[in-house]
């Protein structure tokens, strides 16, 4: 499957002197970069959701605290003055 891109002309340029780096046909390391950045959102989308997952597991079994004991524990962690 073909699929056509506009690259702006340093974009092009440092696509091309990538490619010519490794010694690979720029068509190659075209895809090779797009894979990973695929595989990179995927990875990172996949963390997030087990993130907000484990967040919300810990709510429900009530391991949670207030924004203010949060705010408090970063005031005394990074020497912060506190709130009038």
């Amino acid at each position: 499957m073909a699929i056509i891109i506009t690259l702006t002309p340093e974009e092009e340029a440092k696509l091309h002197r990538k490619a010519a780096r490794q010694g690979k046909d720029v068509a190659i390391v075209a895809a090779e970069l797009l894979a990973s950045a695929l595989e990179w959102e995927a990875q990172d989308y996949e963390e997030a959701i087990a993130g907000i997952q484990g967040g919300l597991d810990d709510f429900e079994a009530e391991r949670s605290r207030s924004f203010n004991e949060f705010a408090e524990e970063q005031r005394r962690k990074y020497n912060l003055p506190s709130n009038p």
